[in-house]
């Protein structure tokens, strides 16, 4: 999915920011999973309404890895998400940010997969994840992001 990124993105070194980048991650993911408030813009994996509500998604766990610098472009970069797993009350979500998708050479920039968890409201505990986004989120299923095995000193 394209995500816009802006000016201020960059920082001193003339590159998009790290913490940026999981901004970028972040957006794909309420556009993936929330309701839009404007009808006809919802994808079919938007099964959760923003805000609060009874029941909220939180982030439990955030692994990213960065693979090559991203440059500032008024271009869209090219998030593709997906689900990695499915559990009880967390789920896990699956991105790769690369450069927009009509430039050549395409280039993967970083990846990550985020943890959710669905808690209630109103003591914060994990419940269930609803019948209605395993069944929605069912097809977007795919094997989890691999990450580059790190070497150890």
């Amino acid at each position: 999915m394209p995500v816009a990124l802006r000016w201020g993105d960059m920082d001193a070194y003339g590159h998009v920011n790290n913490v940026e980048i999981l901004r970028l991650i972040e957006e794909a993911r309420v556009r993936v999973i929330w309701r839009a408030d404007v009808p006809g813009e919802n994808l079919p994996t938007a099964m959760l309404d923003p805000g609060v509500g009874d029941v909220l998604t939180v982030v439990a766990r955030l692994e990213t890895e960065y693979l090559a610098q991203m440059p500032y472009s008024r271009a869209s970069v090219d998030v593709e998400v997906w689900f990695g797993a499915i559990g009880g009350a967390s789920f896990d979500m699956c991105y790769e940010v690369y450069s927009p998708a009509r430039i050549e050479p395409r280039v993967l920039f970083a990846r990550a997969v985020v943890t959710m968890v669905t808690v209630t409201a109103a003591d914060g505990r994990p419940t269930r994840l609803p019948e209605s986004c395993r069944a929605a989120w069912a097809d977007y299923t795919e094997d989890p992001v691999t990450f580059t095995r790190r070497s150890r000193a």
